[in-house]
């Protein structure tokens, strides 16, 4: 559901400001607001950035997993602006730290994020299966994880030559990460969030 009547540009997109705590993405100019999810999806997303956190620390990467926190801007292919705000996204700390006196977003000139999440819900499964799988690939974002609470799956979309490879995993199959290849997390660990 759109908001805005006119369409924003990217800079007015920073600037608004609708006097409530909605936090809206945008995409081709419009302004649509991120719903706030159920409370399975929040445990899930923060299990994974703990998870996320945790590997890195292990295997002595020097990364940062965010919660609806980095911005992450879209090319368009010269229609209007698009910036998306993932579930979770793993990136370098020194880039995290390089938006702590701007806007946290990562900009089209900047190294992509190493790997984005989603949690699908009804109202985002046409835009998170679609839309932003196009947009994170062309972005070069090596992987695009899919947790999908409706289907009980998780799928990896891994970047090869520019497109993704997509694997789905189900019960106690372990997805298989490039970023984290040790990791040994079943999907149903996964989407119970560890309990």
């Amino acid at each position: 559901m759109a908001i805005a009547s006119k369409k924003l540009t990217f800079a007015e997109y920073l600037q608004y400001d609708d006097g409530t705590n909605t936090r809206y993405e945008l995409v081709e100019g419009e302004l649509i607001p991120m719903s706030i999810g159920t409370g399975r999806q929040g445990a899930i997303s923060k299990y994974l950035e703990r998870i996320f956190d945790a590997e890195s620390r292990r295997m002595g990467q020097n990364w940062t997993a965010q919660r609806f926190a980095v911005g992450v801007r879209s090319p368009r292919g010269g229609r209007s602006d698009t910036c998306r705000i993932p579930d979770i996204t793993l990136l370098p700390l020194k880039q995290w730290e390089e938006l702590a006196n701007r806007e946290a977003i990562i900009e089209l000139n900047e190294p992509p994020p190493i790997l984005v999440v989603e949690i699908v819900s009804e109202s985002t499964r046409t835009t998170d299966y679609q839309n932003k799988r196009w947009a994170y690939a062309v972005l070069g974002i090596q992987e695009y994880w899919l947790v999908d609470p409706l289907i009980e799956a998780v799928t990896i979309f891994t970047l090869v030559s520019g497109f993704y490879n997509v694997v789905l995993s189900q019960g106690e199959t372990i997805p298989r990460s490039q970023v984290f290849p040790e990791l040994e997390l079943s999907a149903a660990q996964i989407l119970s969030a560890g309990t």
